[in-house]
């Protein structure tokens, strides 16, 4: 007999029989070693491209470190070990791929939003402190982009930024607060749109319907998912949205951070990888920082210390301020409140934060504007920026914001109550 190649005697006669079990299992084993090490090599070399591509994104701002070295021991000391000050910057830049749409670059920018964001030493909360663009300031001498250094001068805050840029707003800010910046991050327009779209969107809720041509932003009313352009339009309307103040601006993007935050810390971002990478390589691509996070572990390290916070520990308020007294448009610090915010703040000291009272019924005057007209949004405002004062308790405080009870003879220092917002409540603006 032959077999299926005509060699007679079958496949025993040629000794081409199936191999052995032993030797088949053998071969087996070499081939799946083979391909496992051929995965492991190829997996290997896609994550480091991906971490080298996303490492490479960061712009690094090195301009402004030399000039703080320049400063340093002029800066506050840095009291609380282990917690962390980071100031987030919004620009509105137009300059870039993508801003040209949001008016024309005459080559300045300033600090369209300016939060100071307060991590513990513990992790347990975060506390995000709005400083609004009008506030005035005494903005120290600074050094501009074409060398020249501008003299020291009291004038609105987010004037920092367009004459000396990420350093001087810190150095402004340093000032003002006594609070030790120890990162700063910057973000403009289309950095802001692409991280928006990368987490498919973020929700808010509308109790009325808006229609703002300037803004590029036409929204129905009642809950919705914005995207990135619709987004960016939400948190920079101002005269269509409520009563038109900065007041309700600053709030209604505080309330669209914490809705980004809960969107980012659902299993339906930071565990699917599709929208994930996305994230990573649209928020690395999108800032600059300072050294110590322009790298994709520095800015891991900062994101894996937030990311276990729960929602309703992740706080929300803007300075303690009331209309300035030679301008109703322009807005100083409220004291002592915002000394004593100041001062929890650097000595990592609790706080805790309340929603506004609710307001006064009376119809404020309208206020003058530069120009002429009257400008009743902004007495609306003037009204807004006369709430939010510290409330202490009159009572024993255990240090939590709860009372000691009667019969305490030492009550301990009450916890102060801010106005303010979290990330936790979710409601319409």
């Amino acid at each position: 007999m032959t077999d299926s190649a005509g060699i007679p005697g079958g496949t025993d006669a040629a000794g081409g029989g199936k191999p052995p079990n032993g030797r088949r299992r053998r071969r087996l084993l070499r081939w799946i070693g083979l391909g496992t090490g051929l995965l492991a090599v190829v997996g290997a070399g896609t994550g480091w491209w991906i971490y080298s591509k996303l490492d490479g994104n960061i712009a690094e701002d090195t301009s402004a470190a030399a000039e703080l070295r320049r400063y340093d021991k002029e800066r506050p000391l840095h009291l609380a070990g282990g917690a962390q000050n980071i100031l987030l910057i919004g620009s509105d830049s137009r300059t870039g791929a993508g801003n040209a749409p949001y008016g024309q670059d005459e080559g300045t920018q300033r600090s369209d939003t300016t939060i100071l964001l307060h991590l513990p030493a513990d992790r347990r909360s975060a506390t995000a402190v709005s400083i609004p663009r009008d506030l005035m300031a005494e903005i120290p001498a600074c050094l501009k982009a074409d060398g020249s250094r501008t003299s020291e001068q009291f004038a609105q805050f987010n004037w920092a930024f367009e004459w000396g840029g990420t350093a001087c707003t810190i150095r402004t800010v340093e000032a003002m607060t006594g609070i030790r910046v120890d990162h700063h991050m910057v973000l403009d327009f289309s950095g802001f749109k692409k991280m928006v779209d990368a987490i498919g969107g973020v929700e808010v809720c509308l109790r009325r319907p808006v229609d703002d041509a300037e803004a590029k932003l036409k929204l129905p009313a009642g809950r919705q998912t914005l995207q990135g352009e619709q987004a960016l339009g939400f948190v920079r309307a101002r005269y269509s949205l409520g009563n038109g103040s900065d007041t309700e601006r600053m709030e209604r993007q505080q309330a669209f951070l914490g809705s980004l935050v809960k969107k980012v810390q659902s299993n339906g971002v930071l565990l699917n990888p599709a929208r994930l990478y996305p994230l990573l390589d649209a928020a690395t691509s999108s800032v600059t920082t300072d050294p110590g996070l322009a790298s994709l572990r520095g800015l891991y390290e900062l994101v894996r210390g937030v990311r276990d916070i729960p929602t309703d520990q992740i706080k929300f308020l803007t300075v303690p301020r009331r209309p300035y007294a030679a301008d109703a448009n322009r807005d100083e610090l409220r004291q002592p409140d915002a000394t004593q915010l100041f001062q929890r703040l650097r000595a990592d000291q609790p706080l805790t934060i309340a929603p506004p009272a609710a307001k006064a019924t009376a119809t404020p005057a309208p206020v003058e504007r530069p120009d002429g007209a009257r400008d009743e949004a902004a007495a609306d405002e003037k009204a807004d920026r006369t709430q939010g004062s510290t409330e202490d308790s009159t009572q024993g405080s255990t240090g939590d914001g709860t009372g000691d009870g009667p019969g305490t003879a030492e009550p301990s220092t009450p916890v102060p109550t801010f106005t303010g917002t979290t990330a936790g409540v979710a409601d319409c603006r």
